[in-house]
């Protein structure tokens, strides 16, 4: 399967690697599919992730720098 809409290009433009922007694109379909509200008025994929991918391209969708998740081990 292959990206075709939107570009990974226009995609990497925004996210600085792939890997973040996978981990991006999930968590925000995740987010979506748990009932948050969309930041666009329409896409043209109908899948969560794709819609995930719209809002990273057109830039409503960012990775906050500093946000760190910390993990706590209960001894």
């Amino acid at each position: 399967m292959r990206i075709t809409y939107p570009s990974i290009d226009k995609l990497l433009s925004r996210v600085d690697s792939r890997y973040s922007l996978s981990v991006l694109a999930a968590k925000r379909a995740h987010e979506l599919e748990a009932g948050d509200p969309a930041t666009l008025k329409s896409f043209k994929c109908d899948k969560s992730v794709g819609k995930a991918l719209e809002e990273i391209a057109a830039g409503k969708v960012t990775i906050d720098p500093a946000h760190r998740e910390v993990n706590q081990i209960d001894d």
